[in-house]
């Protein structure tokens, strides 16, 4: 008869303890074995381990489950959004790190913000959160030992880079900078400056680098009541790199002059809130930087990841515009974006900026460009799309043209007589011209921003070359440093104010109406607005639904460098019926860029959620039968329904 239960464990154990390798017996090592996952070639370790957390045995198994097939389209099923974080979490959970015979499991906190920032763009496709990204299942603490998937995201870039020994913290190296070069001096020049200065991101490019942003204000990360909001935007065409290194040494310059005490410079920054993103097409500059000053072509990197032109990507509302300026009584200015643009392909870049431009009541803003010596201002879409060249002014034409002379007429190359130096040919016309009578385009940034919020944008061409080679970085540097730091001050110009009701209550989204000029502007959350306004004399009207209209008269002198201030003090209306201007307001969907418009106001549904939603009849979602075409287990845990 065999040994009862309890003696033969103890007759296997003294058994396995006196074999060579008993330590293997009572905990298994865990054998590491090469990364061999395409979709996870660039996460944070080389070594992985099987079984996998989600109990695959193989490579093969893993790459035909429908987990790996998700994370190999995540981004183009979220456009862009969320990407690659998404990816190397997934990856952290398909294939583990192994390390030293240990599987490492990633941190819990890190997931938990994923999630909680990119649930949306899961409810977006009316897709359920994957379960094998459970936070609380495959993830675990850092008490625990856990480890950041997504470090390697920031690699590098948190780390301080020393300057070579005996210059001073003020010295600006007139070099190009890398991704990681770039980051790294903005978020030391920020560290330097924290008190009025700092970073933060507005999203990332198709290839997930951060759109990352400087800011530098009084008080960084807050707005101020009736300071204004300006932003400079560089490299929106990865081969044009001339703005991305302008706006780099421009932030070590204000920090340092600020520190230094440089009156000028101090009270800029203590009365405006100025955003410079230095490189709004970092993936199109790695292949540009790639092939290298001098041997750049016109057009190598000038696309996004996507191949698409970012410059090009914006919602086309100047054709709107043209139609919608012909009726009278209706508004034509903060067009919303019609549905029809969602349908077509959007980039994270773009997306990113019109978010952006959503949650900030910027002024005055500009976008540097190369490939000519030129200051260019709306509209850069012919009224008449057959005529390639045609003037096409805005209502604010005259206010356009002294944004565009205030960086031109101090610009000591554009202002040279030469014709036969770069941008000779518009030398007859001050080195400005509206856009549409240089070349007419449609889908631009700076029609967008004009039609769009109360922003007004020029574009500034920094010359002809596209990619400088390094030694010509500080003569540009020197050619543009005062045209980008007078620009900057014309935010100062017309008027500003607060609109409030008797009781001194702010009334955001009222509308600042200016006679003669088509083109109104609204207040921001807290009641204040900045019209930008050229000298002369104005008849200025302020209004909002329930409440009489003010009218002011303000007279702006040709030498005033300071926004006047005209506040409003609206008195409700009477009992009855309130028109305010009725077919101003059009009705239509709004874009959906994260539930918020322009005036901080609630929009209505996500058309391409309402697009999505499953149908009455139980129909599965427009992404299902990609996936079950392509693995034989049908992904159910995807379904919310």
């Amino acid at each position: 008869m065999p040994p009862p239960p309890p003696l033969l464990l103890l007759t296997v154990l003294a058994f396995a303890a006196a074999r060579p390798g008993c330590e293997f017996e009572r905990n298994p090592a865990v054998i590491c074995v090469d990364l061999q996952l395409r979709t996870c070639s660039d996460a944070a370790y080389n070594h992985t381990t099987f079984p996998t957390l989600l109990r695959h045995r193989s490579w093969e198994v893993v790459e035909a489950s429908s987990e790996y097939i998700l994370l190999s389209v995540l981004h183009q099923l979220l456009e862009g959004q969320c990407n690659p974080d998404l990816r190397l979490l997934g990856c952290a959970v398909l294939a583990p790190w192994c390390e030293g015979g240990q599987v490492r499991r990633p941190c819990r906190h890190i997931c938990e913000g994923l999630r909680e920032a990119c649930q949306p763009a899961f409810d977006a496709i009316d897709m359920a959160w994957p379960y094998f990204l459970d936070c609380h299942h495959y993830f675990t603490s850092e008490d625990e030992g856990c480890y950041d998937p997504l470090e390697k995201l920031r690699g590098g870039l948190e780390a301080d880079e020393a300057l070579p020994s005996g210059l001073p913290p003020t010295f600006i190296r007139f070099s190009h900078h890398s991704y990681a070069q770039m980051v790294r001096v903005l978020r030391r020049t920020a560290s330097r400056c924290a008190h009025v200065a700092r970073t933060y991101s507005i999203g990332r490019s198709f290839d997930g680098r951060e759109l990352l942003v400087i800011e530098f204000s009084s008080r960084p990360g807050q707005h101020e009541l009736m300071e204004p909001e300006v932003k400079l935007i560089g490299n929106i065409h990865g081969n044009e790199v001339a703005g991305r290194e302008m706006l780099i040494y421009l932030a070590q310059y204000l920090c340092s002059e600020y520190l230094l005490g440089n009156p000028r410079i101090q009270r800029l920054l203590n009365t405006t809130r100025i955003h410079l993103l230095p490189s709004m097409n970092p993936d199109g500059y790695e292949v540009a930087a790639a092939e290298g000053a001098g041997y750049n072509g016109w057009t190598s990197g000038r696309q996004n990841a996507q191949n698409l032109d970012l410059n090009r990507n914006f919602p086309d509302l100047t054709s709107e515009y043209y139609q919608l300026a012909e009726t009278r009584g209706v508004r034509s200015d903060h067009i919303p974006i019609p549905q029809h643009y969602w349908w077509g392909k959007v980039a994270p870049e773009t997306k990113a900026i019109m978010k952006w431009m959503q949650t900030i009541p910027f002024v005055l803003s500009a976008s540097l460009h190369g490939g000519d010596l030129v200051v260019s201002y709306p509209f850069d879409f012919s009224k008449h799309p057959q005529e390639e060249k045609m003037f096409s002014p805005t209502p604010d034409e005259k206010m356009f043209k002294l944004l565009a002379r205030a960086y031109a007429d101090v610009h000591p190359m554009m202002m040279d007589r030469s014709e036969n130096r770069c941008g000779g040919n518009f030398l007859k016309k001050g080195s400005i011209i509206n856009g549409a009578d240089w070349y007419s385009f449609t889908g631009g940034m700076s029609d967008f921003n004009y039609l769009h919020t109360n922003c007004f944008e020029i574009t500034v061409e920094l010359g002809c070359v596209k990619f400088p080679p390094e030694e010509a970085l500080y003569t540009l540097w020197q050619h543009n440093k005062e045209s980008l730091l007078n620009f900057v001050e014309t935010v100062h110009r017309g008027i500003k104010g607060v609109v409030m009701d008797k009781f001194g209550k702010p009334v955001k989204n009222a509308r600042i109406l200016v006679k003669g000029i088509r083109h109104d502007i609204t207040t921001a959350p807290d009641g204040d607005y900045w019209r930008l306004l050229p000298p002369g004399t104005h008849i200025v009207i302020a209004q909002a639904p329930g409440y009489t209209k003010v009218i002011k008269k303000v007279i702006l002198p040709a030498r005033m460098k300071r926004a006047g201030r005209v506040d409003f003090i609206l008195q409700p209306l009477g009992v009855g019926p309130r028109n305010f201007l009725h077919g101003l307001r059009r009705t239509g969907p709004h874009d959906p860029l994260g539930g918020a418009s322009s005036l901080g106001e609630a929009t209505e549904p996500d058309p391409l959620r309402a697009r999505r939603q499953p149908s009455a009849d139980g129909s599965k979602p427009w992404w299902w039968s990609y996936f079950t075409s392509l693995s034989t287990h049908r992904p159910r845990w995807l379904l919310k329904y």
